[in-house]
């Protein structure tokens, strides 16, 4: 079972919304939650360096940073499921 964090930017208020949408993303997906974390970005991305955690689960595409790292992308993913960054979208939009 993966290890997962639902990261929330800390602008984001009311967070609730957010929270239950990753719930259910985490639920579905069967990912074991570590905690929800409302820190800078660059918090979450040293706990996925560190190999604290396997999976970042977010309520909302727009919430990642553009300049983001580590950043993973598939060239063969078809158009239709990639981000406006040319990031795979995969399923942190379910």
């Amino acid at each position: 079972m993966e290890i997962a964090v639902i990261w929330i930017p800390a602008d984001i208020e009311p967070s609730e919304p957010a929270v239950a949408v990753c719930l259910s993303h985490l639920r579905h997906h069967d990912y074991r939650l570590k905690g929800i974390v409302r820190a800078p970005w660059e918090t979450v991305e040293q706990r996925m360096i560190d190999g604290e955690v396997d999976v970042v689960v977010i309520a909302d595409l727009a919430h990642l940073p553009p300049d983001r790292s580590p950043r993973i992308e598939v060239a063969s993913a078809p158009a239709s499921t990639s981000g406006e960054d040319g990031s795979a979208a995969d399923s942190q939009s379910d």
